[in-house]
């Protein structure tokens, strides 16, 4: 029940600009599941069935990425071009999770996530300004680099991969439905990297006994992940960030109050 439970929180927080990684941890927080089971191994592997999710729902587009390759041509062909950009904007997060992997593990605590959740729904509001009139196809190599660098950031728990490049996208000009396009489609090498290098810690985890536990969250996550990004796509097309930043804040300000209580004699 408890996997399922982290399974079906990932599901829903991977996609929404309100951090998974910091829901699974304030989940645990909260309900004081066992941090040994549920560590960061096990956030990865319900990362992996959110992968699924976003493979399953940008299908067609990776499809033509892929038909792409043969004939691979950045100058002409758009579908050439997005594969450029989509690397190129994985490079941060390559680079961070290598140089930081352990003081990302430090940040993984309810305090620095009610932080990040508040800064994270400021900018939300900042983002909003300005007029959204750009196609993602018009991004160029540094702009990519940009948004690669925002999703860098949100190693650190609250501050949401999601929510850090949407933001960003949104300040370049970018459609709404062109920024969440481009951000998921962003997220597949990222999330495949991170499950890459957890890779012997799920093995463990399997050989220990906690391979069931690491099942019922993949498939958890993958079937709540993919109702939650097709929500989004459709969702962020008409509407603002507004009601997530103020989700982030209430919830910053929840565990304030919780952290307050359990510090006080």
């Amino acid at each position: 029940m408890q996997a399922a439970l982290l399974g079906l929180v990932q599901g829903v927080t991977e996609f929404l600009p309100v951090s998974s990684s910091a829901h699974l941890i304030l989940a645990r927080a909260f309900f004081g599941f066992d941090g040994d089971k549920f560590g960061l191994a096990f956030d990865v592997a319900c990362h992996v069935g959110t992968l699924i999710a976003v493979l399953l729902y940008f299908r067609q587009d990776l499809a033509r990425m892929i038909a792409a390759v043969p004939r691979f041509n950045a100058a002409s062909d758009d579908d050439s071009r997005l594969i450029v950009l989509l690397v190129v904007g994985t490079l941060p997060a390559v680079v961070a999770g290598l140089a930081f992997r352990h003081l990302i593990e430090a940040l993984r605590t309810p305090a620095v996530a009610a932080v990040t959740l508040a800064l994270g729904a400021v900018l939300f509001f900042v983002a909003e300004r300005g007029a959204k009139t750009r196609g993602d196809r018009s991004l160029t190599i540094m702009e990519a680099l940009l948004i690669g660098g925002a999703q860098a950031l949100a190693l650190v728990p609250g501050v949401s991969r999601s929510g850090a490049t949407i933001t960003v996208a949104l300040l370049l000009g970018l459609r709404r439905t062109d920024a969440a396009r481009f951000i998921f489609l962003l997220a597949i090498p990222a999330i495949l990297g991170a499950a890459a290098s957890e890779a012997p810690k799920l093995l463990k985890a399997g050989v220990d006994g906690g391979a069931s536990l690491i099942v019922i969250g993949v498939v958890a996550s993958a079937i709540v992940g993919y109702a939650a990004v097709k929500f989004f796509v459709r969702y962020l097309g008409n509407h603002s960030l507004a009601v997530f930043a103020w989700y982030r804040i209430a919830l910053a300000a929840t565990v304030v109050v919780w952290l307050y209580a359990v510090a006080a004699p």
